[in-house]
């Protein structure tokens, strides 16, 4: 009988252990929700001249697609302004297909092909200055 009551009282201060942690790890996820509530939500225009800035200081293919998978990841679509720096951006790292998706990615992001006329419309000068296609164009 005391070999099991030797044996048991290291189990249940483990358990206590265990039991204490899971209590502080509760305690940490419930601190962490609290805290990212009071973010306050971003501007179009702060979301613009942040990605406008980071697109133009991109010196890598990596970078360059990590933005555009952030930028085309919210529930908007970039304004001109984006889409023309991340253009910029593909012929600085010289990535051509890049610069073709970011059109395909716009044309997604656009929802309808009246919007989408509109962002070729304003982008036609930057795209004749880079000479980019887009996947229609290419025949692809």
């Amino acid at each position: 009988m005391t070999r099991f009551i030797t044996l048991s009282r290291p189990l249940a201060a483990a358990a206590r252990v265990q039991v204490a942690r899971s209590a502080i790890a509760t305690r940490s996820a419930v601190q962490i929700r609290n805290y990212s509530s009071e973010h306050q939500e971003e501007s179009f225009e702060h979301f613009t001249e942040r990605f406008v800035k980071f697109f133009d200081n991109v010196d890598d293919l990596f970078e360059l697609q990590r933005g555009l998978n952030n930028a085309f990841g919210y529930d908007l679509v970039p304004s001109p302004s984006v889409i023309e720096a991340a253009l910029k951006a593909a012929r600085r790292v010289n990535d051509y297909p890049t610069a073709v998706r970011i059109f395909e990615g716009l044309k997604v992001k656009a929802g309808s092909e009246a919007l989408y006329k509109q962002y070729m419309d304003e982008l036609a000068p930057i795209k004749a200055q880079l000479g980019v296609e887009t996947k229609e164009e290419l025949g692809v």
